[in-house]
């Protein structure tokens, strides 16, 4: 009988939202350039706005930083399909709109229609939700993606690791976020225990 050898790339979608804090999006997609995993990157128009208020980089360079680039308004995208195999999705930084729309099965665009393919396909979807403080809805739409199988992960800094600056701060919980994907891009200052150097 012949066999057949399946394999794929492996791939992690990153979306960018308009949430404060892009910067983590672009991070990953930068720490995750050489590492042979074929991003595959969605922005959305308020993430392009926030990136232009927080940082210096424009959209141009930040899609170059990934494999392949989805526009954010086309839901006959790859990644809108469970047939296109991936190793789960990222929203990095998540807006609670984003939220929402996952956790109630809103899928008007590409970035609440892949993340709903990774929950039906029992894939990782990770969402570092970026807002404080929380009311009610906000708590609420948290435990209905958690109870659909996603991970709410917010961006909060591990002051254990002692960072010497918000660049640091960054590539901790980035590097926290990939271990979720079991990649490990060592940018984790592991805790060892208390009083151990």
């Amino acid at each position: 009988m012949h066999q057949t050898q399946l394999s794929h790339p492996k791939r992690l979608i990153v979306a960018i939202t308009g949430a404060s804090g892009t910067v983590y999006g672009v991070r990953i997609l930068q720490v995750l350039q050489d590492s042979g995993i074929e991003t595959h990157l969605v922005m959305s128009d308020s993430a392009k706005l926030t990136m232009a208020a927080e940082t210096d980089f424009v959209p141009a360079q930040v899609e170059a930083l990934a494999s392949v680039v989805h526009v954010s308004k086309n839901v006959g995208a790859t990644i809108a399909s469970g047939s296109f195999m991936t190793m789960g999705m990222i929203v990095a930084p998540c807006s609670v709109n984003t939220m929402s729309e996952i956790a109630w099965g809103m899928t008007g665009n590409l970035i609440s229609r892949a993340a709903d393919v990774i929950l039906k396909e029992r894939r990782r979807l990770v969402l570092m939700v970026r807002e404080t403080p929380l009311h009610a809805g906000h708590l609420k739409s948290m435990l209905q993606a958690t109870e659909n199988g996603a991970i709410i992960m917010p961006p909060v800094p591990a002051l254990y690791a002692k960072p010497a600056s918000i660049d640091e701060m960054v590539d901790h919980t980035i590097g926290r976020a990939l271990d979720l994907f079991q990649i490990d891009t060592n940018l984790v200052k592991r805790w060892n225990g208390l009083g151990k150097k």
